[in-house]
């Protein structure tokens, strides 16, 4: 198996109770979308897809999008109150993070960890928290639909930390793959 996607290194959090882990979402498919609020293609295409994605999968469970506002530029600009503007503004309902800064430079933590190149950038993790997907720029919706319907529906393979039981683990959604009697 591969190794698994870093954690976020965020600060603020918008549209949810608490803050979101990848420690804590294995079992579900996770789309994390890179975007920054005066990148033309996040706003144009990148951010209203993800909030798509986000509204189609909420009442599954199987999928959770989270938006992460990683600015790498126009930092006086881009505060934490212009991006409750803009979250009230669109009308954005998906998890927000507010990536860390950079400690040494612009480019931002979570940013850094994954090799971000740029914004927007969709990265797909699968429900054993692997990254199977990393694309800078515009992703047609279609071909994200794909990776992500393959994901949700492919059957996942019990990792060592769950239950050695017929059905899997109910926790993580781990469940032994399945077997033919040919």
């Amino acid at each position: 198996m591969s190794a698994p996607a870093p954690e976020l290194d965020t600060g603020r959090w918008f549209n949810t109770p608490a803050p979101l882990t990848l420690a804590a979402l294995r079992g579900k498919v996770v789309v994390l979308h890179a975007f920054q609020m005066l990148c033309p293609g996040c706003v144009a295409h990148g951010t209203p897809q993800a909030e798509k994605l986000h509204r189609m999968f909420t009442k599954s469970g199987d999928v959770v999008v989270i938006g992460l506002h990683s600015v790498f530029e126009h930092h006086a600009a881009m505060t934490e109150v212009a991006l409750e503007a803009f979250v009230h503004e669109y009308r954005l309902t998906l998890p927000i993070a507010v990536d860390r800064p950079g400690e040494d430079g612009p480019i931002p933590q979570t940013m850094r960890r994954y090799g971000m190149r740029g914004t927007p950038t969709t990265i797909v993790i699968d429900r054993q928290g692997v990254v199977r997907e990393h694309v800078f720029g515009q992703i047609d919706d279609l071909a994200l639909g794909v990776i992500v319907g393959s994901l949700v529906t492919a059957p996942t393979i019990m990792s060592m930390d769950c239950e050695e039981t017929a059905g899997g683990c109910e926790d993580t959604g781990c469940r032994l793959p399945e077997t033919s009697d040919r």
